[in-house]
């Protein structure tokens, strides 16, 4: 599934995060190691200071496996589905894993560029 993850970020640890990004550490012992740095870069900072971002999932409970590693940086984090359920070939069972090669947020994803400003420029 695909999820638009919204937080706000621990201003305090802004350096820790930045640091772990750019050593390519961010996530590590998770088995989604590397899809956290994609995220970080399509991040988009809302002006609120809230960073939102599109993340896929595959655990039965959302960000079950991530969300440990984003609330040591983040607070105030909401997840909700970026798509209906009902439409994801995962979620339905038609396609394991099709979330990958998807485009079902493609629209989304395009307005979420005109959202606020890139997290990382």
């Amino acid at each position: 599934m695909k999820y638009l993850v919204k937080a706000k970020l621990k201003a305090s640890l802004k350096n820790d995060l930045m640091r772990e990004i750019n050593a390519d550490t961010l996530g590590s012992g998770s088995v989604a190691f590397g899809e956290y740095i994609k995220n970080m870069q399509q991040a988009r900072v809302l002006e609120d200071g809230t960073l939102c971002w599109l993340e896929i999932c595959f655990c039965s409970t959302p960000l079950a496996e991530e969300l440990p590693y984003w609330q040591r940086y983040f607070e105030e984090i909401t997840i909700e589905n970026a798509h209906n359920p009902n439409n994801c070939q995962d979620y339905n069972g038609n396609a394991k894993r099709a979330c990958f090669e998807c485009s079902c947020t493609d629209q989304l994803e395009q307005t979420m560029l005109r959202w606020g400003e890139p997290f990382i420029a």
